[in-house]
């Protein structure tokens, strides 16, 4: 096992989700939005995403110790780096800048990032692809919340009411 690698994966995880939780305020504002029916309680979002990361961590790991080349593994890098990123982005834009419609928009491109991990990591590892369809189908649930919450709750931003 190589162990820089087996950490290097587990912090990818740790610090997504760390980071999502710290940037989460379920504060006054979030908590008077409407929500649909099916919403999910709010504790469950944080055993999830700590499962879905933890798979999706593994599944680098697996992608990496099975690319054949150092250009295979460039790609394993950029593909976990891009999606770092715009799952990092998501939380801020809905709690910290209270853009919802922002969110949805961006969550577009974060859905995209998952369906790469889940198409481009089987060519390294059948596994490592299939560890990132919870994820895949976790963002598309997300990306339909959000789209709910847009629809109920809408405008935001400068057209929106002053908040209260």
């Amino acid at each position: 096992m190589d162990w820089t690698l087996a950490i290097i994966a587990a912090l990818w995880a740790i610090i997504l989700g760390g980071a999502g939780g710290l940037l989460t305020e379920i504060g006054e504002w979030y908590r008077e939005l409407n929500k649909p029916s099916w919403q999910p309680p709010d504790w469950l979002f944080g055993p999830a995403w700590t499962i879905i990361l933890g798979l999706s961590a593994w599944s680098l790991y697996l992608a990496w110790t099975n690319a054949p080349s150092p250009a295979d593994q460039r790609i394993i890098a950029g593909l976990f780096g891009m999606n770092f990123a715009l799952h990092l982005a998501w939380s801020p834009l809905f709690f910290k800048a209270k853009r919802p419609d922002w969110a949805l928009f961006e969550n577009a491109f974060l859905w995209l990032s998952v369906l790469s991990l889940v198409l481009v990591l089987p060519n390294y590892s059948a596994l490592a692809g299939w560890l990132n369809a919870p994820y895949l189908a976790w963002v598309t649930f997300a990306a339909f919340l959000n789209w709910k919450i847009v629809q109920l709750n809408r405008p935001f931003g400068s057209g929106a009411a002053p908040e209260s």
